[in-house]
């Protein structure tokens, strides 16, 4: 299945609705093409919307540090938004978790661009926890 990019606009920042997979071959390649392009054109702050994404393999985490990287070199970032447990469980495992902000909320995701405004951020520790008592 391929992956599809729609680009939208939310108080001044881009979210990119990603639906289906990311992983080896042209889904990754697109998805940091598109990243790559945005940065050119001066975008600087990202927000995935992951909800229509079903699976991410070990070349789609790539493409995401890659992307995420690449904003932060030019003083931006990326914040990922409604990833299913399977995303959660992979950026735990991988240790990534740490290095991306995660929302549950597209309102407090944009936010947590804006330093005034309050947000809630997902608890990586409490999911965690969820887990092992599972």
């Amino acid at each position: 299945m391929a992956l599809d990019i729609e680009q939208r606009e939310r108080e001044g920042i881009i979210i990119l609705d990603l639906k289906g997979r990311i992983t080896v071959g042209p889904e990754a390649g697109a998805l940091r093409e598109k990243v790559a392009a945005l940065n050119a054109a001066g975008t600087r702050n990202l927000v995935f919307n992951l909800a229509g994404t079903d699976y991410i393999d070990s070349t789609g985490l790539g493409a995401l540090v890659m992307c995420a990287t690449t904003l932060r070199k030019s003083g931006g970032n990326m914040k990922l938004l409604n990833l299913n447990r399977r995303h959660i469980e992979l950026l735990v495992m991988t240790k990534l978790a740490t290095i991306f902000e995660i929302f549950n909320d597209e309102q407090d995701a944009v936010s947590s661009y804006y330093p005034d405004r309050k947000i809630k951020t997902f608890d990586i520790l409490d999911f965690v926890q969820k887990m092992k008592e599972e």
